[in-house]
């Protein structure tokens, strides 16, 4: 079930190739699934990178937890991977 804040965050850089393509389906997906969508540029706020261990980009976190790291799932993948988590 959903809960108020589940959030899904997409980690980017300004010059990551992959990043808008990686935006484009966490906002796509976000809509679908009704959760909230975040953008974080990891040059920008570098600590909360760190919190959420991500070095490379573009990497994918939902609530507290970093899904996928420097790599663009697919869709499916990706909405698999948000349901098995919210339960």
């Amino acid at each position: 079930m959903k809960k108020e804040e589940d959030t899904l965050i997409v980690f980017t850089m300004q010059n990551c190739p992959n990043c808008p393509n990686a935006k484009k389906l966490c906002e796509e997906v976000s809509k679908e699934m009704k959760i909230k969508f975040k953008v974080i540029d990891i040059k920008e706020d570098f600590l909360t990178a760190l919190i959420y261990q991500v070095m490379e980009t573009p990497s994918i976190a939902l609530n507290d937890e970093t899904i996928f790291f420097s790599e663009v799932p697919s869709k499916q993948e990706l909405k698999k991977e948000i349901k098995n988590r919210m339960g």
